[in-house]
């Protein structure tokens, strides 16, 4: 394959990729105010994430993608920084892109929320927390079951 003297090659393409990718996400608000308000709710939900990758029953998921949302809204930069992040900006492409999450991921969901529910349920010493643990966990895994796979291989018949 020639090139022509004048055209670049683009060496870069998945990379321009995603940041097209990321840019047809954002939408600014308008307001300087319900910036801040926005900046300020997905710190808040970063740190929660953050909290939840090492605290039993917090969930870390739900608090990145609502991070991402208010990162939207608000700053270009900071969304931009938490899709480029290698753990969680696959996972939230995915979620944008396809409402749906890596079956890695589910895997992981699965093992963790059954390691930190055990513990915690062997950890409570009353009968109505083990309940009320069992309860959420149960809770929290039919949710995750619900959550649409989406396979990207490609079978041939």
């Amino acid at each position: 394959m020639q090139t022509l003297p004048n055209e670049k090659i683009n060496h870069n393409f998945p990379q321009q990729k995603q940041e097209a990718q990321a840019a047809d996400l954002l939408c600014i608000h308008d307001s300087p105010l319900v910036r801040v308000l926005y900046i300020s709710a997905g710190f808040a939900a970063l740190l929660m994430g953050i909290l939840g990758a090492v605290l039993p029953v917090l969930p870390t998921t739900p608090f990145v993608l609502l991070a991402a949302y208010c990162f939207a809204r608000s700053s270009a930069r900071f969304h931009s920084k938490l899709l480029a992040n290698r753990i969680a900006g696959p996972i939230i492409r995915e979620w944008c892109q396809y409402r749906s999450i890596p079956r890695r991921a589910k895997h992981w969901a699965y093992l963790l929320m059954a390691l930190s529910f055990c513990s915690s349920i062997l950890l409570v010493p009353a009968v109505w927390q083990k309940a009320m643990l069992a309860a959420i966990g149960i809770t929290l895994a039919v949710f995750i079951w619900r959550v649409p796979v989406r396979d990207t291989k490609v079978t041939s018949i």
